[in-house]
């Protein structure tokens, strides 16, 4: 009964591709990386390759899997993959709903036609030609400050925008592909600017930014999915990212190509950063791990902290290899990054490499800073409130109650004694570090239907000093 199901479809393929022979060519990324992508992808991934088949690009498509190629190019009647995907119980999708007349009929002529790539049109979404007018301000998820106290780097949609920390408001605007970036990191020499991002469901992008000519060099596009957390080694040569397909990798900054792939999460990765040598990786993870990782093998050194709930962000000790996690719990913990002396039996304690734990907040901790020179951390969390203490010993110094929503941001000025922060309302605030006064307040992207206009923002910061 499958066999004559198969050459009954097969048949009903012949006469649709004869009567659309004449209609526009398939494209691989518009027509049928779509289809793949909601109804494959969860079986046929770079981590889950069911049958060895990975059906996310189009290389891995004719690669095949186990048992050889899925495709005949130029003659859909001889693909395995049109077998699997007909009939009236198809092997796939696997316990889903079956593909309909019309997606097949589409996968089976782009293989009729050859099975080109027109990588051309890989990404749907690409950068604008001209900066975004923004009629809202969107919130604000990342930030940094360079290493000289000059700019402050905010992602916008397909941008980022450099302020100038000395009032003369936005300087540039760095136009990319990936509609929505998720981190932005400059190096510690303040050369290099990296951004990681993506556009859901279709790719994840690292952009590489020369940071005193403003250029881009390099965009690095993979897995299908957004990236985040991204970081640099001390030695320019290497950034890192965690990714929503639950991998970490690393990229070489010069060649754009991966050097390293860890899979030892179970969910989505947050956070990546370096050891001094650059020898070593930490990421955190929503599976509620942190995990020092060998770039050189990509092999897992151990877990360096406890199971506790999940983590959402890290940040790195500017001098120390030591990382500084927060998670839902609303703690922030501080660790060595070192292995730990070996696996220990389980139900000991694993957490040879923490240092300290610091005061409990009431929400979900969304995102933690060192000042430069280490002597301060601090913490925000999704009610809005952010807290800053001593490194060394978990001393308060400053308690800052906003009141406009959560607060995903957060970044120290050059001398420590401001820090700024941005959130859900889209706005940029610095707030003097020790006695938690508001000292400027700015709008995170030119808006129009805001009252605060540039020229209104440096106005308040002036009257507000």
């Amino acid at each position: 009964m499958r066999s004559n199901l198969f050459y009954v479809c097969l048949t009903w393929l012949t006469i649709t591709l004869v009567a659309t022979a004449q209609e526009a060519d398939v494209s691989f990324h518009r027509d049928v990386l779509p289809i793949l992508r909601v109804n494959c992808f969860s079986c046929h991934k770079p981590n889950k390759a069911k049958g060895g088949v990975d059906l996310t690009t189009h290389n891995a498509f004719l690669r095949g899997g186990d048992t050889g190629p899925i495709i005949a190019a130029g003659d859909a009647k001889k693909s395995k993959l049109i077998e699997s995907i007909c009939g009236e119980e198809p092997e796939m999708p696997k316990d889903a709903e079956p593909l309909s007349a019309r997606e097949i009929a589409l996968i089976s002529r782009w293989i009729t036609q050859g099975a080109k790539s027109d990588e051309h049109a890989e990404a749907r979404t690409r950068r604008p030609d001209t900066p975004p007018t923004y009629t809202s301000l969107p919130a604000i998820h990342a930030m940094s400050l360079s290493p000289d106290g000059a700019f402050l780097a905010v992602p916008g949609h397909h941008e980022i925008l450099l302020h100038s920390t000395d009032g003369l408001g936005i300087v540039k605007r760095l136009l990319g592909d990936s509609p929505r970036l998720e981190s932005v990191a400059f190096s510690r020499d303040g050369t290099i600017l990296v951004a990681s991002g993506g556009s859901v469901s279709e790719f994840g992008e690292v952009q590489i930014w020369d940071a005193i000519k403003l250029e881009l060099l390099r965009s690095i596009k993979a897995s299908n999915d957004s990236f985040y957390g991204v970081s640099i080694s001390p030695d320019n040569h290497l950034v890192a990212v965690g990714c929503a397909d639950k991998l970490v990798r690393v990229f070489s900054i010069a060649e754009g190509k991966e050097v390293m792939r860890c899979d030892n999460h179970l969910d989505w990765v947050f956070g990546s950063a370096f050891t001094n040598d650059s020898e070593r990786l930490v990421s955190v993870s929503r599976d509620k791990s942190a995990k020092l990782i060998e770039i050189a093998t990509g092999h897992l050194v151990d877990d360096i902290n406890q199971s506790r709930d999940p983590l959402v962000c890290l940040s790195r000790h500017p001098m120390h290899n030591q990382i500084a996690t927060g998670g839902t719990d609303g703690k922030i913990r501080l660790f060595k990054m070192e292995p730990r002396g070996g696996r220990l039996a389980e139900g000991d304690n694993k957490e040879n490499s923490f240092v300290r734990e610091y005061e409990h907040m009431a929400s979900p901790i969304q995102a933690i800073a060192f000042s430069p020179d280490g002597i301060l951390v601090a913490c925000s969390a999704e009610s809005g409130e952010v807290r800053i203490f001593k490194t060394e010993n978990g001393h308060r110094v400053t308690q800052i109650h906003a009141k406009q929503g959560p607060v995903f941001a957060l970044a120290f000025t050059a001398d420590g004694k401001q820090i700024a922060t941005g959130g859900y309302d889209g706005r940029i605030r610095f707030y003097d570090t020790e006695k938690g006064e508001l000292r400027k307040d700015i709008e995170g992207v030119p808006c129009k239907n805001t009252s605060g206009s540039q020229a209104s923002d440096s106005a308040r910061s002036n009257s507000e000093r």
